[in-house]
């Protein structure tokens, strides 16, 4: 390592401990071995590009939900001199990633989904000069898209830039549906040959940690019964309030539409035909969601508990207030079930929300 090199190596280090410090706990075992590969990267990226013969290896980082991979992706970012850095989330990017597709697609009189030079063009205009990106949470459940990413990593993994990746799946894991599992298995090999692969499965889930208030939108949110909603500062939606909400390509009725908030049923916002680009439609427009007649998930439709999923990652990536009124959306989940595993993630995020500090808990 040269000295150059080696020196980035020890500011990032350095950088990860203090980050730990002044957030008020000390670095899980299970976080040294990305810590230490974060600040080798961090190191190697220290050279101008133009002296590499190619960009450093690629880094997937997984591990179950809680255990800190965004925070380890942000604090090695944020310790990065470098401009040229990115970070999306895969909802996100994925939207865009949908739009300028099909931009270039219909440019072209191509088919959106087969048109490998559209993709290439959309992910140019999506990442401009970046040499560093990091994708937070990847996951391929859509078997409708597997094409699509499939084909979005070979455009990543090709160029010169070095892609880190956080998910909870290990890459074998990707794309779990047995029916659909073998379209994705080209994608995990080359995810396998050309990504050094990190575990970060530790003992702690640190999102079911005491947090300072306020230091969260999402946290700030709340599970209510029926009829505890003024604990939470709510007033019930009056009849003039219900109203249609514009999304991308259809409207939605919705029970309460104000400056400061949307409120929605669970019948109308997840067994309907909505999508993750309208939860991001809507946490752009409105800083607080409320969702009444939340059923345990089991009684739910499968696409409802994967729409509830999405709309829980959105709201929480988003930093949007989340209000659900019902009953407990995970309750009767059996133990060690498919169903269970399958919302890990939403569970870990769903313990974020608690009353106002007035409030009584639900």
């Amino acid at each position: 390592m040269t000295d150059r090199a080696g020196k980035q190596y020890e500011s990032m280090r350095a950088h990860f401990l203090h980050a730990a410090e002044q957030r008020g706990f000390t670095l899980d075992p299970a976080q040294e071995a990305p810590v230490e590969r974060l600040s080798r990267l961090a190191g190697e990226l220290a050279h101008p590009a133009w002296r590499l013969r190619r960009p450093p290896r690629h880094l997937y980082l997984w591990g179950p939900v809680g255990r800190g991979k965004s925070w380890l992706v942000d604090t090695f970012l944020d310790g990065l001199p470098t401009p040229r850095k990115r970070r999306l989330h895969f909802h996100d990017f994925f939207r865009r990633l949908h739009e300028g597709v099909a931009h270039h697609a219909d440019a072209h009189h191509a088919d959106a989904h087969h048109d490998g030079a559209a993709v290439d063009r959309a992910v140019d205009e999506l990442l401009g000069d970046c040499r560093i990106l990091v994708f937070d949470e990847f996951h391929a459940h859509d078997a409708g898209d597997a094409m699509l990413v499939a084909r979005l990593f070979r455009t990543l993994l090709d160029r010169r830039i070095t892609l880190v990746t956080t998910s909870n799946y290990p890459p074998a894991g990707l794309m779990p549906d047995p029916l659909y599992h073998h379209l994705f298995e080209p994608t995990i090999r080359l995810i396998e040959e050309r990504m050094d692969v990190v575990d970060v499965s530790g003992q702690v889930d640190f999102r079911r940690q005491p947090r300072p208030e306020g230091t969260h939108g999402f946290a700030l949110g709340a599970r209510l019964h029926p009829g505890e909603e003024a604990t939470a500062g709510l007033t019930p939606p009056r009849p003039e309030e219900a109203g249609p909400v514009a999304l991308p390509h259809h409207e939605l009725p919705a029970r309460a539409v104000r400056d400061d908030l949307v409120w929605f049923g669970f019948a109308e916002l997840c067994e309907g035909r909505t999508a993750v680009p309208d939860y991001l439609a809507l946490a752009d427009r409105f800083p607080a969601l409320v969702l009444d007649g939340v059923p345990p998930l089991t009684e739910a439709s499968p696409d409802a508990r994967q729409r509830f999923a999405n709309l829980v990652d959105v709201c929480c990536d988003r930093d949007v207030r989340l209000v659900l009124i019902g009953a407990d959306p995970l309750a009767g989940l059996p133990a060690g079930s498919t169903l269970q595993r399958d919302l890990d993630r939403t569970a870990s995020r769903l313990a974020l929300l608690r009353q106002p500090a007035a409030g009584v808990t639900p």
